[in-house]
């Protein structure tokens, strides 16, 4: 991938450009280290300070993030997502519940229209894992159970922008979701809801499915008050 020279855009701005579409076309994903700084220097055939240049300036945006003594990682898949991460780490539990809201509400109802065979195994999966660390009351098992949950019914929607944004929320996801079960005076209030969700989703119930993430959100949102 050599990258041409007559170009009017410099060749910092040409090499950013170039792992910019390597990110969002899925061939470095997120989480995974980037190649080492040589052979990224052969395939984009640019020097060691234009390409440092380019990396940090991805670093600054928030697509990779450089770990001492380990390397550069993929961070977002996209500058849109890496602003909105920026946006949500600043933003309170309450906001992050009421986008939360908004996005698995949708995603919900989509779910309950679109889910196919697929769709219903992996819920069923996931829906098992909660249940089984909610009995050994294994609360960060539980809660990492409880968050791929929600991202499979987002992926249930088949909306690739839904699942995109919600992707993008993940790191919030986290703390929001510990701080839910932290502060759950009804041990099993948490997980029947969910119970609830998944079965109203694979009947393709639309209306409880809506009604159930709802319920959740306003019983969590009145915790705070």
């Amino acid at each position: 991938m050599t990258i041409s020279k007559t170009n009017r855009l410099s060749l910092v701005e040409q090499v950013v450009f170039q792992i910019e579409a390597l990110i969002e076309s899925g061939e470095w994903k997120i989480g995974h280290q980037i190649p080492p700084e040589m052979d990224l220097i052969k395939q984009f055939d640019v020097s060691r300070n234009t390409l440092r240049e380019a990396v940090r300036s991805l670093v600054y945006a928030g697509l990779l993030v450089t770990k001492q003594g380990k390397g550069t990682f993929v961070k977002s898949s996209s500058a849109l997502g890496a602003a909105f991460q920026r946006r949500i780490q600043q933003s309170s539990l309450l906001e992050t519940l009421e986008v939360r809201h908004a996005l698995e509400r949708e995603g919900a109802q989509l779910a309950a229209l679109r889910r196919d065979k697929e769709d219903i195994e992996q819920l069923q999966i996931h829906i098992t894992a909660c249940r089984n660390a909610a009995e050994a009351k294994d609360i960060k098992a539980y809660e990492e159970a409880d968050i791929l949950l929600h991202k499979s019914i987002m992926g249930s929607s088949h909306n690739d922008l839904l699942i995109d944004l919600y992707e993008h929320m993940e790191d919030s996801l986290h703390d929001s979701i510990h701080q839910i079960v932290e502060m759950s005076t009804d041990e099993n209030f948490h997980l029947n809801i969910h119970c609830s969700l998944v079965e109203a989703i694979i009947e393709q119930d639309v209306n409880r499915a809506i009604e159930t993430v709802n319920e959740y959100i306003a019983r969590f949102k009145k915790s705070l008050k």
